[in-house]
């Protein structure tokens, strides 16, 4: 079994219940491991799963606003599961780096884990 990361990726985006977070935006931070069964030997694209094509779903999903992270979290990991068969388990952190909390210093986030065994 073998895990792909995608860590840290950055976006900005309109996500979030608040009025003004569908208007103004904030920062997000995304971190995502995909674990998947793979031949004894990779030695091609097509042994592994693509962390370029789990990157394009993350971002297409980020250019569609949600109200909450939670239903964001469960779209891209159900997105990312479509693309290979092999794929037994996601774990996706999302963070909203500018929380609209009064006096507020840090992130709010959600993390989110699928098995498919």
């Amino acid at each position: 079994m073998f895990t792909i990361h995608l860590n840290n990726l950055k976006f900005f985006a309109y996500h979030g219940v608040h009025e003004e977070e569908a208007v103004l935006g904030t920062d997000f931070e995304v971190s995502v491991a995909v674990n998947f069964n793979a031949p004894e030997k990779i030695l091609e694209l097509h042994d592994t799963v693509n962390y370029a094509t789990i990157y394009e779903i993350i971002k297409m999903h980020f250019a569609q606003p949600q109200k909450l992270l939670e239903t964001l979290a469960q779209n891209i990991t159900q997105e990312i599961h479509k693309i290979d068969n092999r794929i037994t388990s996601i774990n996706i952190t999302i963070d909203k780096l500018n929380a609209p909390i009064s006096n507020f210093i840090g992130k709010v986030g959600v993390t989110y884990f699928k098995s498919y065994i």
